[in-house]
């Protein structure tokens, strides 16, 4: 990195953490401090809601996620449009109704006091291990790309969220996400057309697309009928449908950014805002994962995009059998590079390029196991640094840093909402719920306290983690193994009114045991869990409730 990239960095995050902190630095009351004052306008509770979801893992892993396996993954989101639809029609209004500060106060309303200390206890665990990830996932791949040390980084970008976020509470959070979101769109456009400025002279963007679409990487929709298959139309529309209707419906990271709004109206506009834009901004950003295959097919890509992995194997025995390699991909690479300047993708020359593609990951999946070889314990997966690998190594000065920023900035702004939503959780369905005669000023500054201990903890977890598959789908996988139980608690409280708390007390934890086993069994696809969770908890609570009514009360 540069000079001007480093001023483009730190003065793009320096202007953001800043002015949130200090124009929201005054919060007299909880409700100032947690919900904002009720002053969001529509767009800013929009903008909020996309940029709690668009962390950086967003941006490391969507990307990659594409490299790989091509536009299929658009399909997770197919059901976000008509879960928020029904969020707006029926949990907002409930919500603004009884004026609460958390999803979870209405539990109580609606059943019992330990109804809702389970819902948020579930929501604090799968929250807060999301929110370790949220900072773990920038800081290795920032660490592994640019030579930083990882923990360190960790601990310096949990710290300027704690810290803005602490000063802020909810709307600093607000603020600096409008502007966070604004660099993201930015940077992300940015990097899309400078893509398509380096591909070689004679590929357009439309010739672009042919080569994708002939490779199979703009292969959308799969209505396979497997719940194996991880991403499916069916698994979009269904297992999709819960898991948005959970996240965007009962998790307080998100449940908190519209019940800032300035009114119902207000609320519902933003979140609707979020509903139909979500699908496109993914759609584009695997669309640039895409354009980052096809650059590769003119230039030579990395045989692993970790570098720090093929460090390893390089100060390894297995040295000797990895420089081969590294020439054997090279070879097919030139080879791919010759047929593809012939222009006329015809039959037979989509058939060695297919040949080539299938030895190239052939090759790929070698380099893992010498690497698994060398060390055991180095992760293989290079899913995540193929994108931040073409920042570093084909944008100008400036771009660079300006990638950089849009990395941090997701990453802050996820992490900022998370801890924002525990420390309220927290403090509203735990603290305040069992004190009593407190001040309103000590319930802010207990606010403030419990965002920087759940800040702490996540940078702690932070430093314990390690990558997945691919970060992204861990997110999820988290938030799947908990979101169905909640949802269900929810919707039985919400359409069936017979159903009292001792029932879905009792069903919620039935259903997390059963989805916990099924996840653990890898039975299904991750993204069913939540469909499962859902639904067996309102059958159990249904089933409970009926036979309480046939037991005979104890004489």
């Amino acid at each position: 990195m540069t000079i001007i990239d480093w001023i483009v960095l730190l003065g793009t995050l320096g202007f953001i953490v800043l002015y949130g902190a200090f124009k929201n630095r005054k919060n007299q009351t909880i409700n100032d401090y947690l919900k904002g004052g009720n002053s969001a306008r529509w767009w800013t509770v929009g903008l909020s809601v996309m940029a709690t979801q668009a962390s950086a893992i967003t941006f490391l892993s969507t990307p990659g996620q594409a490299f790989n396996d091509g536009m299929g993954f658009v399909q997770f989101y197919f059901g976000l449009p008509f879960a928020v639809i029904v969020i707006c029609l029926f949990f907002i209004p409930i919500y603004h109704k009884l004026k609460v500060f958390t999803a979870y106060e209405y539990l109580e309303n609606r059943f019992d006091q330990r109804t809702r200390t389970l819902t948020a206890l579930l929501f604090l665990i799968q929250r807060g291990l999301a929110a370790g990830i949220t900072i773990y996932a920038p800081a290795i791949i920032l660490s592994v790309v640019i030579g930083w040390p990882l923990k360190p980084l960790i601990i310096i970008i949990g710290l300027i969220v704690i810290f803005y976020t602490v000063m802020g509470g909810t709307k600093a959070v607000n603020i600096t996400q409008k502007q966070q979101m604004f660099v993201i769109f930015l940077g992300m456009i940015v990097a899309f057309g400078f893509i398509i400025q380096r591909f070689p002279e004679g590929i357009s963007f439309g010739k672009a697309l042919e080569i994708a679409g002939q490779t199979g990487k703009l292969d959308i929709l799969d209505f396979s009928l497997d719940p194996a298959n991880r991403y499916t139309f069916w698994s979009g529309i269904t297992g999709g449908f819960f898991l948005a209707l959970s996240y965007f419906g009962t998790d307080q990271s998100q449940v908190q950014r519209y019940l800032s709004g300035k009114s119902l109206r207000e609320s519902q506009m933003g979140l609707i805002m979020n509903g139909f834009l979500k699908v496109p901004m993914q759609f584009f950003i695997l669309l640039v994962g895409v354009m980052v295959f096809v650059f590769y097919q003119f230039e030579t890509a990395p045989l692993h995009f970790n570098p720090k992995a093929v460090q390893t194997v390089l100060n390894s025995s297995q040295k000797p059998a990895y420089i081969k390699l590294e020439k054997e991909h090279t070879k097919t690479q030139e080879e791919r590079h010759r047929l593809m300047s012939e222009g006329n993708l015809n039959k037979d020359i989509l058939y060695e390029l297919n040949r080539l593609d299938k030895m190239e990951r052939e090759q790929r999946n070698t380099a893992k196991s010498l690497i698994n070889k060398a060390d055991p314990k180095q992760e293989t997966n290079d899913k995540d640094y193929v994108f931040i690998s073409f920042i570093l190594g084909y944008l100008p000065q400036g771009l660079i840093g300006l990638l950089l920023a849009v990395i941090l900035a997701a990453a802050m702004s996820s992490t900022a909402s998370e801890l924002n939503a525990l420390a309220t959780t927290t403090t509203i369905d735990l603290y305040r719920r069992n004190t009593s005669n407190q001040s309103e000023n000590h319930y802010v500054k207990s606010s403030k306290i419990f965002t920087l201990i759940w800040g702490l903890i996540a940078i702690v977890f932070a430093s314990f983690g390690s990558l997945f598959e691919n970060l992204i789908q861990l997110v999820n996988i988290i938030g799947s193994v908990f979101y169905g139980t909640i949802l269900g608690v929810f919707l039985v409280g919400f359409f069936i009114e017979k159903v009292k708390g001792t029932a879905v007390f009792y069903s919620a934890i039935l259903s997390e045991i059963v989805v916990i086993y099924i996840f653990t069994q890898n039975w299904v696809s991750f993204l069913w869990l939540n469909l499962i969770g859902a639904i067996l908890t309102v059958i159990l609570a249904v089933s409970l409730q009926q036979f309480q009514k046939k037991t005979p009360p104890n004489r």
